[in-house]
């Protein structure tokens, strides 16, 4: 099916070309029959039709025309039946309401373009309705950066995508993938990262936006410490608010606070700071 048509630069595609990599997703999502999953961009059908011959019920959407045109001829049989819903919808204009998903009834599983990475973690996560469990295939790198242990763990360093995700979810990377496993191979190699056990209990009472706000503030400059940065987002008066009532080093670094310190933070510029 990878052959069926050229791949487009444009939109990133990366065919998966191997039955294993699919498996591989499948099971870090542990996809079992009657379990809803949305698929982000199925390309030519590698992982739908494994996603499918493990009973889930799988609703897909595609962007490029071409590739629906095959998805409709391959999986006929599964569209008629209802076990596959493909909808024609840009990825980047992604609504989880729109689509007609329950919250965390259901869980993503998508080989995604590596440009759209960092977009599609966010609206995933952030969206009111949220996934179960949600697992990409994305660049080695990235998804390392998102796995990292926090601070206080021994040699850590936060960064803005690891906060953003371990604040909704257990992250892990299940397996890494090397590039012979796409048509065209990309430039470096892949790995499969799994958020499980998705939900909003870190922000039962903090706000989402102030601390999304909170933490691009300290990493607004990663050299600078903590207390300049905030400084030049909140002002002098609410950053002494905040190393006065939370316990930190005045000289630390936005990537050496640790999950549980960011919300004490957000807590305090709720407080003090609005």
């Amino acid at each position: 099916m990878t052959e069926s048509f050229r791949h487009k630069k444009s939109l990133g595609q990366h065919f998966l070309n191997s039955d294993i990599v699919p498996r591989w997703m499948c099971d870090a999502a542990a996809v079992t029959a009657g379990d809803t999953v949305l698929e982000i961009g199925p390309g030519t059908g590698v992982l739908t039709r494994e996603l499918l011959a493990r009973g889930a019920q799988v609703l897909a959407i595609e962007t490029d025309r071409r590739a629906i045109a095959v998805l409709r001829e391959t999986f006929v049989n599964e569209i008629a039946a209802g076990q596959l819903r493909l909808e024609e919808a840009d990825a980047r204009e992604l609504s989880l309401t729109s689509l007609g998903l329950c919250d965390h009834d259901f869980k993503i599983v998508a080989n995604i373009p590596y440009y759209l990475s960092g977009h599609l973690f966010r609206v995933c996560m952030e969206h009111p309705v949220q996934p179960s469990d949600l697992v990409f295939l994305v660049q080695k790198e990235v998804a390392k950066r998102a796995a990292a242990p926090l601070p206080p763990a021994k040699n850590a360093k936060g960064s803005l995508l690891a906060l953003a995700l371990q604040a909704y979810g257990e992250v892990s990377v299940y397996k890494t993938v090397s590039r012979g496993h796409f048509t065209p191979p990309p430039a470096v190699d892949s790995a499969i990262v799994a958020v499980r056990n998705i939900s909003r209990d870190y922000f039962s009472d903090v706000d989402e936006k102030t601390f999304f706000n909170v933490i691009r503030a300290g990493f607004a400059n990663k050299r600078k410490q903590l207390q300049h940065n905030f400084k030049q987002h909140f002002g002098a008066a609410c950053t002494s608010a905040i190393f006065a009532q939370v316990e930190l080093n005045p000289s630390i670094r936005a990537e050496d606070v640790s999950l549980s310190n960011w919300h004490d933070i957000v807590a305090v510029v709720a407080r003090e700071c609005q």
